[in-house]
């Protein structure tokens, strides 16, 4: 493995190609296309070209064909195998010395509310959905918050018009930035969930308390067009696959998985794309 490792970190050396590994990372387990990671990135799509092919040498990142679109997802497989060596080798396997409690063992949950916390860019439709969807499934377990990257001010009228026709209390709902939990006095996060594609994109800082954190990406329904009715059913269509997500989410068995098995189940329901049947 040795010499994988110096090859694959010769190729994350690079500034560029990192910044495209990380995004990728963000975005797991969604495949993202080539255009989509050039906007993010800034790159031009020919140097973009060439730092993907470098990534795919290693395994760093996968690619697959949807019509006539290249689509990228990161390499799992790589990605741990570079961990395992960098920990079994060169850490010698001491946790105490190269890790800081982002480990294999068992979740925390010591007997407490745990906090779970839902971005997106706006914090207006999405996010809202979800904070005002796990506290009516699962309220008595999780302290819910949600927060924008760049927070519209206020919640978007026809997803406020969509949480109320279905009687969720709005009240405690508003737009605001996730700067409010990132301070000194914020609750430490257990869940980090973005759920709009342009807020994983952003490189954010890492949260306190290594939270497992997850992409459940969805369309904004802010950008459909057409008829107030057609523009309805986008918003309906977001808040029904959170529905699902969420009910999924409440009913893991938090208190026998250890983080590994809970984080792959949580990018797992990010695959869960359909609403719940009426």
């Amino acid at each position: 493995m040795e010499m994988d490792a110096a090859d694959t970190l010769a190729i994350l050396g690079h500034p560029q190609r990192l910044r495209v590994w990380r995004l990728l990372m963000r975005r797991y387990p969604q495949a993202v296309p080539a255009g989509e990671i050039a906007e993010a990135t800034g790159l031009k799509p020919s140097t973009l070209s060439v730092y993907l092919s470098s990534l795919r040498v290693n395994g760093l990142i996968e690619q697959e064909r949807e019509g006539t679109s290249l689509r990228y997802r990161a390499g799992m497989s790589a990605a741990n195998d570079l961990l395992d060596y960098l920990f079994a080798d060169c850490c010698r396997s001491r946790p105490e010395t190269c890790l800081t409690g982002a480990t294999g063992g068992p979740f925390d949950m010591a007997d407490r509310k745990l906090n779970v916390l839902f971005i997106c860019t706006a914090n207006s439709a999405r996010s809202l959905f979800a904070e005002a969807l796990l506290r009516d499934i699962a309220g008595d377990r999780f302290n819910v918050y949600s927060a924008g990257t760049a927070p519209a001010g206020q919640p978007n009228p026809f997803a406020l018009r969509l949480l109320q026709d279905k009687g969720f209390d709005t009240a405690p709902l508003r737009s605001k930035n996730m700067d409010e939990f990132q301070g000194p006095d914020a609750p430490v996060m257990d869940f980090v969930f973005t759920v709009c594609d342009q807020a994983a994109n952003e490189e954010c800082p890492a949260w306190d308390g290594q939270p497992i954190s997850a992409h459940w990406g969805l369309p904004d329904p802010a950008k459909a067009m057409g008829s107030d009715a057609e523009r309805a059913l986008a918003f309906q269509q977001a808040f029904g696959i959170l529905q699902n997500r969420l009910h999924g989410f409440a009913a893991l068995p938090m208190d026998s998985l250890d983080r590994i098995s809970l984080q792959r189940a949580v990018d797992d329901l990010a695959l869960t794309d359909k609403e719940p049947a009426a």
